[in-house]
């Protein structure tokens, strides 16, 4: 029964599955709400499911979460904009429910149809549902209505805009501390559609409240505020208004509202301008990398570079670096970890002076730390300093320290430094990296950490690209060769891998000479692993050996293994004949 010829079936349907115990069952016929509305119609949507859905009472808030994300894109399915309105009762309905996640999707698709309404559609529709929804008697009510004001404000005459801005000042005041939570953190959205004579009036006298309210959540979501209302404010009275409350904030008694001061630091350093930052916010700051609360440390550590590029190289040296110093030696690993992530960028901006007499014992200090994660952050970000400082005193001062990691007992610190190598050796040259870091690179080929291994493998490859097949020729291959006869089957995989990469690299002539016959020695291995592997490698090896190479090595070695009474050996050995016979047939 197609449900175009038979208009009735859908609805029907939908009632039945809505009232249905199962709410899978349910869940899915909301996901079908646009199937069965084109279906019916754009009329009979309007009439018969949108009223349906209104009066729909499922208590369950998976169903009403998917009720919410579909009307949101309902308009198109009830005839376009002109009807637009009649989609926002459920979602009334919907704004005033105890689940917030459900409260918050009404919210956006009722922000995403009235965006789309026209403006005498709004001031109908639009703004007296905003209106109830602020003077509804449950909390939930009131807390959604403070989302939708931004867009019911801008197509408003002007009697109404100004109850509009008098029931927002409301919703402000109101006892609810989540109402305030919710007008506090959609004042900035709020402000940005209101006209600038109201903003230093209105705007500016809810914001005062805020960042004197008693809960630390509202101060918290005021801070926010301050970076969007300082974009709104002219310079001067943002200075005059903004200003003031930032430094506050960072005092205030509340860990949470100095840790949003320290995570948007940067952006309210923006909004007020670089003077007022040199001369009220560089201590403000100050105070936050210094903050007892290791929370507020970590938001502010983690901003020092973005902070110091506003600053001039002097001020950053003469305020900020001897708090860095401090927090590079923090009791709080995670502190230490935050400062190690950005501290390499502090390179370019403080100069080669400063970075080799004041940085470069903090990096040697946080590449000794205990706790893997700083090392990480200080090792992945190496090529920042070695810009600014040169590859000669980057060798002398943190090399030592960098050979040190690549034996650390944790195997994360070990794949960083093998996965920097490459970069390290294209920086370092051929002569510097064979004195150093050669024999580093072959020791990795027998750690006893997989990951190490098959990295150790990808690391040769581009230390061949790096420095060319004639170098690899001499100082890989032979290291790598002699391995195969490691006891250990593992080890003996991990070089099977490693010729299988280096093969591209070198060459048809190398291959066929050196790489290919440790190869198909290796076929007579007793273990079955290494067998199957010899016939995936002989398999990457086809497109770069000729087909006589091809017909008198390879597949003999192949026809072999294909025989052999372990069944994984013999389908690998298999799948590598059929690309061989692919490749002949195709030549």
């Amino acid at each position: 029964m197609s449900m175009v010829d038979e208009p009735l079936y859908p609805i029907a349907v939908l009632i039945d599955e809505l009232k249905n115990d199962d709410i899978q069952l349910r869940l899915n016929s909301i996901r079908r709400l646009s199937i069965i509305a084109r279906a019916l119609g754009e009329e009979r949507t309007r009439k018969e499911l949108i009223p349906f859905l209104s009066e729909n009472n499922d208590d369950d808030d998976e169903v009403l979460l998917a009720m919410a994300e579909e009307l949101g894109v309902f308009v198109p399915y009830v005839g376009g904009v002109e009807h637009a309105h009649v989609l926002l009762p459920p979602l009334e309905t919907l704004c005033t429910v105890e689940e917030t996640c459900v409260r918050d999707k009404a919210v956006e698709s009722l922000c995403r149809i009235g965006s789309q309404m026209r403006e005498s559609d709004l001031v109908d529709w639009f703004i007296p549902l905003v209106k109830r929804l602020a003077a509804g008697e449950w909390f939930t009510a009131r807390v959604s209505a403070c989302g939708l004001f931004h867009i019911a404000y801008p197509s408003a005459p002007d009697a109404l805009k100004t109850e509009l801005r008098s029931v927002y000042t409301q919703l402000c005041q109101d006892d609810m501390p989540m109402v305030r939570r919710s007008a506090a953190s959609n004042l900035g959205k709020f402000a940005a559609t209101v006209e600038p004579a109201y903003l230093k009036t209105d705007i500016m006298s809810i914001f005062e409240d805020f960042t004197q309210d008693d809960q630390d959540s509202v101060r918290l979501l005021a801070v926010e505020g301050c970076a969007a209302l300082g974009k709104l404010l002219e310079p001067q009275d943002c200075v005059a208004h903004i200003l003031p409350v930032i430094v506050n904030f960072s005092q205030d008694k509340s860990w949470r509202v100095r840790y949003m001061v320290a995570n948007q630091l940067y952006e309210l350093c923006e909004a007020v301008g670089p003077e007022p930052t040199r001369t009220d916010l560089v201590p403000a700051y100050v105070r936050l990398l210094r903050d007892n609360e290791a929370e507020v440390r970590i938001a502010s550590a983690g901003r020092v570079t973005k902070f110091c590029r506003i600053l001039s190289p002097e001020l950053s040296i003469q305020h900020i670096l001897p708090c860095v110093k401090e927090l590079s030696s923090d009791s709080s690993q995670h502190v230490r970890s935050a400062l190690a992530s950005v501290i390499m960028g502090m390179a370019p901006i403080l100069g080669k002076d400063a970075t080799i007499e004041q940085l470069l014992p903090i990096f040697l200090s946080l590449l000794k730390d205990e706790f893997p994660d700083v090392r990480l952050n200080i090792i992945s970000k190496l090529d920042q300093v070695n810009q600014v400082i040169g590859i000669d005193l980057l060798s002398q001062s943190l090399l030592p320290a960098i050979v040190e990691l690549a034996e650390d007992r944790h195997w994360r610190v070990r794949l960083a430094i093998i996965e920097y190598i490459p970069l390290l050796a294209s920086q370092l040259g051929v002569g510097f990296f064979d004195d150093k870091l050669g024999a580093l690179c072959m020791q990795w080929l027998q750690d006893k950490v997989h990951s190490i291994r098959d990295a150790a493998a990808n690391n040769l490859k581009r230390l061949a690209e790096e420095f060319g097949p004639n170098w690899a020729m001499q100082h890989i291959i032979p290291q790598v060769l002699e391995m195969i006869n490691n006891p250990h089957y593992l080890y003996r995989m991990t070089i099977l891998r490693s010729i299988s990469l280096l093969a591209p690299v070198m060459g048809s002539e190398i291959t066929c000479s050196k790489l290919l016959p440790v190869v198909v020695n290796a076929s007579k291995d007793r273990v079955p692993n290494i067998k199957f592997n010899v016939a995936k490698v002989l398999q990457s090896l086809i497109p770069i050996v000729d087909q006589s190479v091809l017909e008198k090595t390879i597949r003999p070695c192949l026809v072999e293994l294909s025989e052999d009474p372990d069944v994984d050996v013999r389908f690998f050995a298999n799948q590598a004949l059929q690309a061989i016979e692919h490749v002949m047939m195709s030549s």
